[in-house]
């Protein structure tokens, strides 16, 4: 018996399975982020200071 098809209408999802990650995984690039956010927060108060008048009294001795 031959069976011919007209049309086919259906939907595929394709998943990569090495794309998924492991909560691991997921836990170290959300550290990673909020370790980049927190350091280019840390970096703009520095500027902020050194570009004030009263930066240079407000830093720690040290750090002068």
């Amino acid at each position: 018996m031959q069976v011919i098809i007209d049309e086919v209408v259906t939907t595929l999802r394709a998943v990569d399975g090495d794309a998924l990650l492991a909560p691991q995984t997921l836990e170290k690039l959300v550290r990673a982020v909020l370790q980049a956010v927190k350091d280019q927060q840390d970096h703009a108060k520095r500027v902020d200071s050194e570009l004030s008048l009263d930066g240079a009294r407000r830093q720690p001795e040290r750090e002068r």
